[in-house]
């Protein structure tokens, strides 16, 4: 057996070591939420964009058609 017995003392800094290690993974798992909304964000506003671009280039193909056409 050890030499150092098991006391409430013991146990109470344990816990209490716990509780502070589960709290600071609550917070980093906060900062990661934060983050992944962000980027999240960041895509939906990307995909609009390229969605833009893309009826942009579309339309300008469209004229070019007609204008080769037209010759």
């Amino acid at each position: 057996m050890s030499d150092n017995p098991v006391t409430l003392e013991f146990l109470a800094r344990q816990q209490t070591r716990l509780l502070d290690e589960m709290a600071s993974f609550r917070d980093d798992m906060t900062v990661m939420a934060a983050i992944l909304a962000r980027v999240e964000g960041s895509v939906s506003a990307l995909i609009t964009e390229v969605r833009a671009m893309h009826s942009r280039h579309a339309r300008l193909e469209r004229r070019v058609t007609v204008l080769e056409d037209g010759r």
